[in-house]
């Protein structure tokens, strides 16, 4: 295997949750840098079909906590960007518009990883409330935000794996049938 190929499947490997950020504002390098790695995401028939706004404000990332229950990260976050789609529940968006913000999404966040930045998602559950808050046009609809900052506690760069945080490869793999 490459270096390039050990640099993935170690972000993948060590990527924690960071939900406690320290108070200090993303390097506008880095930033930029994530958003670019949602720029080049794969997509459904290389259509991009999504939008990111880039959130700093402290007062404005307060109001984004209240988006949903689980939200509340938001508020202390060094940035945070909504990933706005077309409308899936519309005929005229397919359903794939989720699959490639998902990988928009994770494709962020493996490079925030990558550079010491922290992230988490959060689900919007007051979708009219996020729609007035990011200002996004009719017929588009924001269902995540991820919150991006150095870790409050730079330990949690190097946190050991909890053991038995994920199914066993052999309960989730079936070779050629179900």
């Amino acid at each position: 295997m490459s270096d390039a190929g050990d640099a993935v499947w170690n972000a993948v490997r060590s990527r924690r949750v960071i939900r406690r950020f320290a108070d200090r504002p993303l390097d506008p390098a880095h930033l930029e840098r994530i958003l670019h790695a949602g720029r080049r995401a794969n997509s459904s028939k290389n259509q991009q079909r999504w939008a990111f706004i880039v959130c700093q404000d402290r007062a404005h990332l307060k109001e984004l906590a209240s988006v949903g229950p689980y939200a509340g990260h938001l508020a202390g976050a060094a940035a945070a960007i909504a990933l706005v789609t077309p409308d899936p529940r519309t005929t005229e968006a397919p359903l794939s518009v989720l699959f490639d913000i998902g990988q928009a999404a994770d494709s962020m966040m493996l490079v925030a990883w990558e550079i010491g930045i922290g992230s988490v998602p959060a689900t919007v559950y007051e979708h009219d409330l996020a729609q007035r808050l990011l200002g996004y046009p009719n017929g588009y609809h924001c269902e995540f935000l991820l919150s991006f900052g150095y870790p409050a506690d730079p330990a949690d760069l190097q946190r050991p794996l909890k053991t038995g945080g994920r199914r066993p490869l052999d309960d989730l793999v079936h070779w050629e049938r179900w």
